[in-house]
């Protein structure tokens, strides 16, 4: 689900802010939350265990860990209204030392960073807080069960499919051997839904969802500044006009949010300013014609 479908109602009294329909598609029923949670948890610990061998794993007591997770402890408490799950997920915050510009939050809270990410972008805390909670959406929203589920789908073939009308959750279904959530790939779709639900819980922690702009306004000259740059998250998360148009266009349902967090009114904001000067418009967009297929390296 994306933008098209990004006014529908949040179900509950909620206060204002984004207005998307939360939990994903049904298909993802196929595959059990505690299927993808589980090896969630099996791949981040593979992840954390090699980081350490390389000594590349920044301990509790680094500058930038404590940053990270003092904004994770002010998001977190956000998280539960999209999805109820979130309130026993064991979170992880962790810091590796690496030049990849890169960031990710698996099922079940699993969330990692790269200090590429903070050094080259400069990145001020509303923009961490941005990234962060981008990332958070796509554990909350079950993009990575969505798209794994479509998977198996893909894997088992018609006859199969036309068992699962009403798609039920088969019980005992695991992932297909050697998937790898950390090699998923979300649709725009999925980006656009991250972006917004992402902004949504940010705000409401006190942090400035104008930073989403100027974070992809950074990713964006990124990008172009070096084409041999490789990144893993700049190839899924590409920066163009339509992403930051998409994320002014709600800006309106975000910032009484923020402006409320921060005990003020939005007439009362300061006007936003980025910590890194000539960063100018995004490049235009390019990749898949349809947004909800997954993203192409």
């Amino acid at each position: 689900m994306g933008a098209a479908q990004a006014q529908q109602q949040v179900p509950d009294q909620d206060e204002g802010g984004i207005r998307v329909q939360r939990g994903g598609a049904s298909v993802r029923q196929i595959v059990p939350v505690e299927v993808i949670e589980q090896q969630a948890s099996q791949e981040y610990e593979q992840l954390k265990q090699e980081a350490q061998s390389k000594r590349t794993l920044l301990g509790d007591n680094n500058p930038q860990v404590l940053r990270l997770r003092a904004i994770a402890k002010r998001i977190l408490p956000e998280t539960p209204r999209w999805n109820e799950r979130a309130k026993q997920w064991k979170w992880e915050v962790n810091l590796i030392n690496s030049r990849q510009v890169n960031a990710f939050c698996m099922p079940g809270g699993k969330i990692a960073f790269y200090s590429g990410l903070l050094d080259q972008l400069k990145l001020t805390d509303d923009e961490v807080a941005m990234v962060m909670g981008h990332e958070i959406a796509h554990a909350l929203q079950e993009h990575a069960r969505e798209r794994a589920a479509k998977s198996e789908i893909t894997n088992l073939g018609a006859n199969v499919i036309s068992q699962l009308f009403g798609f039920g959750n088969l019980g005992n279904m695991a992932l297909g051997t050697g998937a790898q959530l950390l090699t998923l790939r979300f649709s725009r779709s999925d980006e656009t839904e991250a972006d917004l639900v992402g902004m949504d819980i940010a705000a409401r922690a006190g942090y400035d969802p104008r930073a989403s702009v100027s974070l992809w306004q950074k990713m964006g000259a990124i990008s172009q500044a070096s084409a041999q740059s490789g990144s893993e998250f700049l190839s899924t998360h590409p920066s163009g006009r339509t992403r930051i148009a998409e994320l002014e266009k709600h800006m309106p349902e975000v910032l009484p949010l923020y402006a409320r967090a921060i005990d003020t009114s939005v007439a009362k904001l300061q006007p936003y300013r980025a910590n890194m000067a000539n960063l100018g418009a995004a490049p235009v967009d390019s990749g898949d014609d349809d947004r909800q297929k997954p993203l192409k390296r």
